[in-house]
Parts: C-alpha cells; structure tokens; sequence
C-alpha cells in the first residue's frame, strides 16, 4: 500500500470515529476495503468487548499502520466502531511497561525476568494455599487455560476467579438455574429478524454500538423494528426506542413478574410450548438453592397472582398501562422478540433471579427458538465467555461445565490432565469480594491469602467499596501483589512485583464472544522491550516449581504438566522465553481443552479450522464429509444437532432431567442500600462510547481521550438547582464507603431522573469505585454497582443535592 492509499484508510477510519464521537443522532458505519499493497493483512477480532467484530490489521515494518472492518465477518459486516477503528493505537502508549520491576525499599527497581519468576514460584512454594490468582474476561482461552491447570491441577488451589465475576456471573447462575447449562441460545441473528427488541437496563448504541447498529440499519431499509427502553435513565439507545420506560431501581424485576401475571390472567401464554417444554420451579422455603424445587403451575399462579399491573407500578414505578402493553406484546404470535441485557441485569443483587425471571417471560409466552425469538444477556469482555464460562476459570469451576465440588467430575479431569488420583482441591476456592477480603485482611486476623497474581486487569479500580477491597492493602508487609500490565493503573500503584505484558497482536490469541463464537488470531508484532506473554508467564512460573520439586507440577508419569512436544516426541521446552515460539503453544493448549468441551455440547473444532475462519459458533461438529459446522441457535431442532431427532426443541442439560427448560418465580426484594436523610441520591455506573472498561487503553488514544477527557457525573437539573450546583462545577460525591471528586454535567448525553445520578468509571483519577457496594447477588456473587446511596456535596461548601432540608 502507497503512503497515499494509507493515509486514505487512515482519515476514512478516522472520520468514521469522529463522527460517532460527536454526533448525537442515529448513526449508520462506513465499511473500509483494505486491499491496498505493501502492508500485510491479517485478521483478528477486536480487542474491546464481547461483541467479537473481526478487524484486518495492517502491518509494515513490525508496526500496526492501520486497521479496517472485516467485510468477511459475519458479526459486524466490515463495520467498526469508534473505539475499533483505533484499536491499533493501544499497542503505542509512551508508557508501556518494559521490563519486570521489584519493590525495594519502596521503590519499584528493575529485575531481571530470571528474577521476577524465582520471586513468585519462591512465595507459591513457601505457602501455595495462600496464593491467588485473578484474572479476567480478557484472558485468552489459552491464558485462562494455563492458569486454571497451574492452580486447580498443579497447586490443588482452588484460588482462582476473574474479573467477570464482576461483570456477567449473574448471566451465567441465570442460564444454569433455567436451562441447566450456561450461556446464551441464540445469536446475533435475532437482531437482524426481531419485529421487537426490548433492552432490560441495557444502553447498547454506546456499549455494543455495531450489534445496535445492525438493528438501525434495517430501518433505514424500510423495515419495522418497534424499539423498547426499560431503563433507569435516558441515553442515546432512548433517544432511538419508540418507548421508554423509566423504572426505579430494582424495578425490573417488578416488571418480569407483571408481565407473567398478565400472560397468565389474560390466557395468551403459550400452553402448548410451556405444557411441553417447560417445568414451573420456585425457592425453597428454607436455605434456596441454585436449582430450586419443582413447583405446579397451579403453585406459579397462586404466587404471581399479586403482581398485577398497578402493584408492579408502584414496585417499579412503570405505569400500569405500559406493563400491559408489555404483556400485550409477549401475548402475540404473530410477531419476534428479542430482549437484550448487560451488566443493568447482572450487576444486581437479585441477579439470577431477574436473570431467570426474563427467560422465564419468553418460555412462558413461547417468545424463544426461532430466529428474532430471545431472550439473550451480552457480555462486556471479549472472551467472559470463552475463557470464564468455558475454560472455567471461576473459583467453583472446572474445565468443560465440571465442578470442583464433584468427586466424580474431579477424577475427570485428573485423568484428562494425567495427574495423581486427588491432585484437585473439592473445596471451592474464594471468588473475588472474598479473595479481596482475605487479602486485604491481615494476616493476623485471619486473612488467609498471602500472595495475590493479578493478570490481564485492574481491580485496583474496579471492585466495588475500594477502601476496604483493594486500598487496605497498603502498609500490609506480608500480603504481596504480582501484576502483569501492558501500562501503570490503579492496580500497579500497590503492586509489589510488576510483570510487564504482551497484548492483543504482539501474542496468538483465542477469544469467544457472546454468541457462542470462538475466534483465532497469530501473532503479527513484538511487543516492546521484555514484555512477554502472559501464558508464557504462567508456565514458567509453573516449571520453576517443577525444578523446585513441588509435586503437583509433575503428572503420574513425572512429566512436567505443561510439557510440550515436537513430532518426534522431543520436549520443547517452551517455559524458556528464547524458546517459547518455536512451536504455537496456543494450539498445544487449545487441542489439550478442546477435550473438555464435548461434556457439555460445547463442542469446539480443531484449532486449525478457526484460522481459516472468521469464528465458527459452538457446537461446531464434525459432517460426514469431514468438513465442521456451527449452530446458530441451541436447543432447536431445525439447527441444533443434539437435539433428539424429530423434537422442535430439546432442553438435553435440563436441571430436572427430562429435556425441559425452567420457568421461575422469585418475590420482589428491595435494593440492599436505599437513599435515606443523609445519603438522598441513588448512584449508578457504567461506562461511555470513547472508553473500554477503565480506560488503560483507550485513554491512550488521543482522538478517543479528547472526545472524553474525563470522568462526570450526570444530575438532573432540579437536583442541581436546589443545592445550588452549576454546569461544570466539580463536587464530592459520598457514599457511606468513600468519596469521589467530579464535575457536575446537567443535561448531558445521559439524563438521570431527580434523586438518581450517574458517573462512569473509566476514569482512573476520579474512582467511583470508592462510593459502590460490595453487596452481591447470593448465587453468582456479583456485587450490585447500579444502585447505592449518596450524597453530592458542593466542594466549597456543604450544601447536600436532592436532601429535602
């Protein structure tokens, strides 16, 4: 490619962000061609969230020059959004960390890598059970592999969890208590065939702006698409719904049982669907359960029946006329719904239980199956499903849908892994308010975990309640931090060890994203100085300790468990970074997990058919030419090659047995912390378009840093005006846990209803993450970031927003 033809595809990428970075209106994506010469292309899915959309990276001199959609992606059609079309740019921070360093004397000084791997392997050895590790929902599948064998199979340590837990592990409690395995059954299909598509506390024109885009289009087309916003404020998908139902928080939980009380008083839910397909389940009266107790139909009426319209208006504060209008809808057959949700629904501390309540609206109404017809929750990371909920790498989990608390799916995966009869721990490990808990705990008081490996993100700015979660561990000489980072974050600010990272392109990679798609990329760059890859990381802290003698590091032949072989049987010995690309580690990992996923009909293909695809959707099984197909949507028999032959539909996971999904009832609940005298505001969080998560990337991109420079907080104009708040001004926010600094945008792109503000959180200078509550739903664990009490208090003064003094 002439310089010509690349500063073209650079100002029509850059153009294309700019103009959803400023514009307010519904916006329709350029497609950029990348066939120009002189670079090399490859393909990758982008880096952000769980969308999955494919980019071509274009590569010259060892350096990312460009990058442009991927016209042969079926996700997103050769359409990027702002942040994916500058993707490339993360790579070229000024600040990439470069060599490992080691606090001294309380200054981070350089070590070598020889060093920093002794460190670790030295401090797991010494106590391996107070050692944790936690990782992310952008670990590779391969990354999340290797650390889950390292701890489950090597340590016996079931210490491990990741940041999805955060993010998404309602979704999955969701999926297992209604169909008895976990994620989603549809795929993105639904949007392009749907007549309606409603969002449950979901704001996906920013947060999966080109999955929301394939909706808008089609009514530039001339198609109807009726558009429905359940929210606690307007955003830019309000400003493109036909309507927009404003509820309280926690109201959609009101919401879900309205709609069932009306589809049954009303007669129009599907009774054939249901009398075939479904089973009514319910709580147990004492010490509920995941699973429940089988319930009659008879039972689901008697419980329902008090959720009528007017009582779920006063719960939700959603007019009654718009829950009919609601039922009304379900209540149809002649028309497809989609329901979409994110983290409005998980981050919640009924999260399975509104998780459940929403399948259980589509079962009911027969509103699931067909394309256009799903309920479907999207995750926020680019592989919190391939690598969390599919590797397992969850402190109760096992490759393959396992569970470390089975005896008979531990010997599983003992003979899998070709270890020692009882290598596996059956006791659950920590998942991570507690791990946090116990390692910002002193060690004295019974805080149990000594040394914490954080991989791939940044708790430091993520967990709920920071002071108590992550700040309490300065000053704590004995727990110690390893973090491995492509930048300086929160999280390094305590770190004790630091492990300087490879990202995206300069490593292979496999993601999968929220719909069931497993996606491949090479590696096509070098990372900068001696940043390496974080699998690489893992497996030589790993034979350290085999060098060292630590018994769960050898298997029943005395082999190390990460041993890597040519084709003449020869260990390659990849835990030496000099070494470690003479062969795809990657696939030797992917080939050794691609084992498990058969126990759950998660079935993945070799890894060599993923290169030569734009991702393929699991189960992906062998035809009898020999050739591998997808399956777009699960549990159907027109598509699904596990259902039994001649079924429309077959549950084969169902919980209770008999091919039959679960429709639940749970009672309403109220929030946990509710605005009171003192703390008279809600607080919710979230995230903008320009930033992904908290910001370490893309507030490295200057076009994407100036079009957000920082964190806010959105208030209604009333509230301002009566604590006597101006445009701009910047004021405390106080929560009973800590403080935030920010500046007051009334009227901004986000608009919260009186007594309700908003702030995201990508920004690291302004922690809203000091306010929050670890709160959590009682199955998945997810803390509730939506809603929590404060105070915003003027910085000169001490006047209180929205108190009725």
């Amino acid at each position: 490619m002439d310089a010509n033809r690349r500063d073209l595809l650079k100002s029509a990428a850059m153009a294309a962000a700019g103009s959803m970075v400023a514009g307010d209106a519904a916006f329709s994506l350029p497609v950029i061609q990348p066939d120009g010469d002189g670079l090399s292309w490859n393909k990758a899915p982008c880096r952000f969230c769980g969308t999955g959309c494919h980019v071509q990276v274009g590569v010259e001199d060892g350096r990312v020059v460009a990058i442009a959609g991927d016209k042969a992606a079926d996700v997103n059609k050769g359409l990027l959004c702002v942040k994916g079309y500058h993707v490339g740019g993360i790579l070229y921070g000024k600040d990439r960390l470069t060599q490992p360093l080691l606090r001294k004397d309380g200054q981070l000084t350089p070590i070598s890598w020889d060093e920093a791997i002794e460190t670790i392997a030295q401090r797991i050895f010494d106590a391996p059970d107070q050692f944790a590790f936690y990782g992310s929902g952008q670990w590779t599948i391969p990354e999340g592999y290797a650390a889950q064998k390292l701890m489950k199979g090597g340590l016996g340590n079931n210490h491990i969890d990741p940041n999805a837990r955060l993010c998404m592990a309602s979704a999955v409690t969701g999926f297992l208590a209604t169909y008895g395995v976990d994620e989603p059954a549809g795929c993105y299909q639904d949007l392009d065939e749907c007549d309606v598509l409603i969002m449950w506390g979901n704001n996906p024109a920013e947060m999966h702006p080109v999955l929301f885009s394939r909706v808008i289009d089609r009514r530039s087309r001339g198609e109807q698409v009726r558009i429905i916003d359940i929210g606690t404020r307007r955003t830019r998908t309000t400003d493109a719904a036909n309507d927009y139902l404003e509820m309280q928080p926690h109201g959609d939980v009101a919401i879900a049982l309205g709609i069932m009380h009306l589809l049954i008083e009303n007669g129009t839910y599907d009774k054939d669907f249901v009398d075939t397909h479904c089973n009514f389940r319910g709580d147990e009266a004492e010490g509920a359960t995941l699973f429940g107790e089988p319930i009659t139909e008879e039972e689901f009426r008697e419980r329902i029946a008090k959720y009528t319209p007017e009582r779920v208006e006063e719960l939700s504060g959603v007019p009654a006329d718009k829950i009919r209008m609601l039922a009304d809808l379900f209540g149809r057959r002649d028309i497809r719904i989609t329901s979409l949700w994110c983290m409005g629904m998980n981050q919640h501390t009924m999260g399975t239980a509104i998780n459940s309540l929403v399948h259980g609206v589509h079962l009911l109404s027969g509103h699931f199956g067909r394309p256009g017809d799903a309920p479907t929750s999207l995750t926020g990371q680019p592989s919190a499903c391939g690598t969390v909920r599919e590797v397992g790498t969850l402190a109760h989990a096992l490759p393959g849908g396992r569970l470390v608390a089975k005896p008979e799916h531990r010997a599983q995966c003992e003979e899998m892994w070709n270890l020692r009869e009882g290598s596996i721990n059956g006791k659950p490990g920590y998942h991570t308010v507690k791990m946090f808990e116990q390692f910002t705990k002193p060690t004295a008081e019974g805080g149990d975990i000594t040394t914490m490996f954080v991989q791939v993100t940044n708790p430091g700015q993520t967990l709920p309640n920071l002071n108590k979660l992550f700040n309490s561990k300065e000053g704590l000489e004995d727990k110690f931090l390893i973090v491995s980072d492509v930048y300086p974050t929160a999280t390094t600010e305590l770190a004790d060890l630091i492990l300087p990272a490879a990202m995206w392109v300069e490593k292979n990679g496999v993601y999968g994203n929220s719909e069931r798609r497993t996606q491949q990329w090479f590696k096509m760059v070098d990372p900068p100085g001696e940043a390496r890859d974080d699998t690489w990381m893992t497996i030589a802290i790993a034979h350290k300790l085999y060098e060292m003698g630590f018994a769960g590091m050898a298997d029943r032949n005395g082999d190390f468990i990460f041993a890597v072989r040519d084709e003449n049987g020869e260990e390659i010995p990849v835990w030496d970074f000099d070494r470690y690309y003479d062969t795809n580690v990657d696939k030797h990992l992917f080939e050794e997990y691609r084992q498990f996923t058969t126990m759950k009909h998660k079935n993945l293909a070799p890894y060599d058919e993923y290169v030569k695809a734009r991702g393929l959707r699991w189960p992906v099984v062998e035809q009898a030419d020999g050739s591998w197909r997808e399956t777009r949507f699960r549990f159907s028999g027109f598509d699904d090659p596990f259902v039994a032959e001649g079924q429309e539909f077959d549950f084969y996971h169902s919980s209770s047995k008999d091919g039959r999904a679960q429709i639940w009832f749970h009672e309403y609940q109220p929030p946990p912390e509710m605005p009171d005298e003192e703390y008279p505001l809600w607080l919710c969080t979230g995230r903008v378009l320009e930033h992904w998560h908290t910001g370490t990337m893309t507030r490295r991109l200057g076009p994407l840093n100036r079009a957000m420079p920082t964190a806010y907080v959105e208030m209604h104009a009333e509230d301002a005006k009566a604590a006597n708040i101006r445009q701009g001004e910047t004021v405390l926010i106080e929560s009973r846990r800590g403080v935030a600094e920010l500046p007051v945008w009334i009227d901004g792109r986000g608009r919260p209803p009186r007594g309700t503000i908003f702030v995201p959180f990508f920004d690291e200078t302004k922690l809203i993450n000091n306010c929050t509550l670890e709160a959590h739903d009682p199955f998945s664990k997810q803390p509730d970031y939506k809603k929590c009490a404060v105070r915003v208090v003027k910085k000169s003064a001490s006047n209180v927003a929205g108190s009725t003094s």
